[in-house]
């Protein structure tokens, strides 16, 4: 049965309750953290099964979208599934599949990965499961959770087809995973969507954690290799945080992720400070701000829309201090591509414009002509293919001869990405 592609979405919980009534309601056999926002959200969810992990807990995560391998998305102890795991989930759900469709409609591919995964996190069994929404939150198909904790990392503008023309509305709709009686963790949010987003809170009867104000990041240092935080948790003070990422941004995606973990454990007691920094200091967040290769050194970050470069624009600025940057750049044709262009291009020299493996994907002539009227004729380079792109922009960066200030940031969209680190041989099960 063919599940149509992840981009064209049909706004409906229906086929997804169905399934999971034939399913046995496996989303109701753990906790459910539930993620949703603009930006921000993979990197948090990470954070937030790394934290519960060194807990001793035993963890699903459920992410979206993939870099390379669609096991990624769904995760146990941390790992992707296993091959044979991944499949062995899909026979069990399949007859189910099939059921749905032939009674509701066909179950869309996403729906089926997220059945999938609900149905392996009771399977296993896990403590707790950390769910990313995929686009939104009222209608989205992870929605048929009951998130215990709902965590609203940063709303912007993204989707504008579906979820609506300002933030306003596209609060209102991620405010949908906020449910009765949860704890709702948000970070500093544009006053329109927090306004939206206390509504629906006291709505919901749901408490209370504002970035900021209940919680946040207290202090800041860049270190080598990313940064040190002391954090005001929602139940203590955590001090001397080392967080290998970069970026003022990640800092505030690690609050959220500590408040997050806090408000799942009950009590009044705060976390232990040890097992804290233990969990912070091994997280990871494959395709932000990555770092895959030295001399010249290559960054990799899947910023897709403005809000997300304006947030890259400014840790590279802070965290790597390049005398020279080409940036190699592919992103789909739907997006907001001149605004990122625009923002981009202060930080950089040069510019390579091409495509990624998405049928998506923007003309690499169509970008060129953007990427013109805003660097200039003379700092735009074009190449059909990606591999060619990172070779052009290789060679710009090493004219100068000092690898040392020279570098490499390939950006775009999360597909970009994965080809780059897919070419560029980084690993991405960790």
């Amino acid at each position: 049965m063919q599940r149509g592609v992840e981009w064209v979405v049909d706004p409906t919980l229906d086929r997804i309750h169905v399934l999971m009534d034939l399913l046995g309601q496996p989303q109701r056999a753990y906790p459910v953290v539930h993620i949703t926002g603009t930006n921000g959200k993979s990197s948090t969810a990470r954070m937030i099964d790394t934290l519960l992990r060194e807990r001793n807990l035993r963890v699903g995560r459920f992410t979206s979208p993939h870099l390379t391998s669609m096991r990624e998305r769904i995760a146990l102890d941390g790992q992707p599934l296993s091959e044979d795991k991944f499949v062995e989930i899909y026979e069990d759900v399949r007859p189910y599949l099939e059921l749905v469709d032939e009674r509701q409609g066909t179950l869309s591919f996403f729906e089926t990965l997220t059945a999938m995964a609900y149905a392996a996190f009771a399977d296993a069994p896990v403590d707790v499961a950390v769910i990313e929404v995929g686009m939104g939150g009222t209608w989205d198909a992870t929605n048929v959770a009951e998130g215990a904790v709902a965590v609203v990392t940063p709303i912007s503008l993204d989707h504008v087809n579906y979820l609506g023309p300002d933030i306003e509305t596209i609060a209102r709709e991620k405010s949908g995973i906020i449910k009765s009686g949860a704890t709702a963790v948000l970070a500093q949010q544009p006053v329109e969507a927090a306004e939206v987003l206390m509504r629906r809170a006291a709505e919901a009867g749901a408490t209370v954690a504002r970035e900021g104000l209940e919680f946040g990041v207290t202090q800041r240092e860049v270190a080598m290799g990313g940064q040190l935080l002391r954090l005001q948790g929602l139940k203590g003070v955590y001090e001397e945080v080392f967080l290998p990422l970069f970026g003022e941004y990640q800092a505030g995606n690690a609050a959220c992720a500590l408040a997050a973990v806090e408000a799942l454990t009950g009590g009044d007691d705060p976390l232990d400070s040890e097992i804290v920094r233990r969990a912070f200091a091994q997280v990871s967040s494959p395709g932000r701000l990555e770092v895959i290769r030295r001399g010249p050194t290559v960054v990799v970050d899947a910023a897709h829309n403005p809000g997300a470069m304006e947030s890259v624009v400014q840790a590279m600025e802070e965290s790597f201090g390049f005398s020279r940057l080409v940036a190699v750049i592919a992103m789909m044709a739907d997006k907001d591509v001149t605004s990122v262009l625009e923002l981009l291009e202060p930080i950089v020299e040069e510019v390579v414009v091409t495509r990624n493996s998405s049928p998506r994907s923007m003309d690499p002539e169509e970008l060129a002509a953007l990427a013109e009227g805003i660097f200039g004729s003379e700092r735009v380079h074009e190449a059909a293919r990606i591999d060619d792109a990172i070779d052009i922009a290789l060679g710009l960066a090493e004219e100068t001869g000092e690898f040392a200030g020279a570098g490499v940031l390939i950006t775009g969209s999360v597909v970009t990405v994965g080809d780059a680190r897919t070419l560029l041989k980084a690993s991405t099960d960790r």
